[in-house]
Parts: C-alpha cells; sequence; structure tokens
C-alpha cells in the first residue's frame, strides 16, 4: 500500500474511532437515559431527544471505518510464496517471488469493513423507543407490537459487533503473524482479552434482562464493549501511521 494511501487510512479510522465515541457526550446531555442499564443504541432512538445527533455520529463513524478499511483492504499483498508465515519470508530456494494475499490481514479488513458498513446501518434502522429505560416500550416491544426496525437494527447491530470481534483479533494476529504494526503487535493482545470479557459480560446482561433478572448493568458493559473498539481503532491507526512501510508498500 503506497504511503499516501496507508496515511489515508490512518486518518479515516482515527476520525471513525472519535465519532464512535460520540456517546461519551450522554455525561454532559440531558439524555434521561441511564447508562448503566440502558443500551448505548437506546440513545439514537427516534423518541430520544438527541436522537438524530447520535444517528448521525454513528452514520459518520461508520463511513469513515468502512473507507479506511477498503483502503486497508489494498496493503494486504506481501512478497514470498503461499503458505509463508512472515511478510519477510521469500521463496524458497529455486522458487519465483511473487505478490501474495496476508489471509489473517484480509480477514480483519473484510470484518472491518463489514462492522462500518453494519455501523452505518445501525444509523439508518434506529429503534422507536428505549425498551429498557420505558416499561410501556418494553412491553410493545415483547407483544411484537413496535416498528420492524426493531428487529433490523438487533440484526445489523449483531453484525457489527461480530465485524468489530473478528477485525480485533484478526487484524491483531496479523500485526504479530508478519512482522508489522508494532504497537498493535504490541497493545492488541491486551484489548482482545478486554474486548472479549467485555463481550461476555455484555451478553450475559443481554440474556439476564430478556429473561426478566434484572440487567445485570447491561448498559455499563455495553458501554466498555464499544469503548475498547475505539480505543482499538485508535491503536491500529496509529500503528498505521506510523510504522514503517515494506518495499511491497513503497511500489
Amino acid at each position: 500500500m503506497p504511503g499516501n494511501v496507508t496515511r489515508a487510512s490512518a486518518v479515516l479510522l482515527a476520525l471513525g474511532a472519535l465519532a464512535y465515541t460520540a456517546w461519551v457526550l450522554e455525561a454532559v446531555l440531558r439524555t434521561g437515559l441511564d447508562p448503566v442499564r440502558t443500551y448505548v443504541s437506546e440513545l439514537a432512538a427516534s423518541d430520544q431527544p438527541f436522537g438524530t445527533f447520535f444517528r448521525a455520529t454513528d452514520l459518520v463513524s461508520g463511513t469513515l471505518v468502512l473507507a479506511g478499511a477498503v483502503l486497508g483492504w489494498a496493503g494486504t499483498w506481501r512478497a514470498g510464496t503461499r503458505g509463508a508465515g512472515r511478510a519477510d519470508a521469500g521463496p524458497p530456494d529455486g522458487g519465483r517471488a511473487r505478490r501474495v494475499r496476508e489471509p489473517w490481514a484480509v480477514l480483519g479488513w473484510g470484518a472491518l469493513a463489514l462492522f462500518g458498513a453494519a455501523t452505518v446501518a445501525d444509523s439508518r434502522l434506529p429503534l422507536s423507543c428505549a425498551a429498557t429505560a420505558d416499561p410501556a416500550c418494553a412491553a410493545r416491544e415483547t407483544a411484537g407490537l413496535v416498528p420492524a426496525t426493531h428487529t433490523a437494527h438487533a440484526v445489523s447491530s449483531g453484525l457489527a459487533m461480530t465485524g468489530a470481534l473478528v477485525a480485533v483479533v484478526a487484524l491483531t494476529v496479523a500485526a504479530r503473524r508478519y512482522g508489522r504494526r508494532p504497537p498493535l503487535a504490541r497493545t492488541g493482545p491486551v484489548v482482545v482479552a478486554l474486548e472479549l470479557a467485555a463481550t461476555v459480560w455484555t451478553l450475559a446482561a443481554v440474556a439476564a434482562f430478556e429473561a426478566g433478572k434484572g440487567s445485570w448493568a447491561l448498559g455499563a458493559g455495553q458501554r466498555l464493549q464499544v469503548l475498547l473498539v475505539a480505543v482499538w481503532l485508535a491503536v491500529l491507526a496509529y500503528s498505521l501511521a506510523t510504522s514503517r512501510p515494506t518495499p511491497e508498500e513503497e511500489r
């Protein structure tokens, strides 16, 4: 990937990470929602006072990350032979060098693009109300009397987080396996561990809430989950901006 494309990807991802943390403004905005108990996406519900603002930041974040991921995918080529483990691995004796894809990087950038696209879809498929904060909304949701966007939003949100998790793991593995992006190679494993723990917490809390057994601090768990995704995006952007390009990337 040429240096200017690498830098462009880094800028897009950094801005996407910033937009993805817009929900922290609930600390100064009177949203009326309890951050410990409510879903982050309920800030963007159609009936919420700042719903338009949070839907717009989701749209911007998803678009920026999607664009950054597409540029990042362009840099998954390396010189070597298929099956070589590291970026600097050359062909066997008598072999001929060729450009091949880095499979972990391909998977990671593809998953990150899915995350960006699904986040854009999230912004266009808002909830109509906040079920964790409004018993009437929860009753309508249970009875199936809410708009179809509730189901569609659940699907797009699930795809977004699945894409984020796969990207976090795959691109961290790629950074370590191919000997590139040192900041991500060093920091990524810690973020991966914390992200997986936050995801388990969030899923357990969602199951408890849907079973009528309380919220288990669902909002706190999910906010930690999305915050860690933003932190990882920032580390990835920094890694792209500061890592020395390989000869293949300079061509």
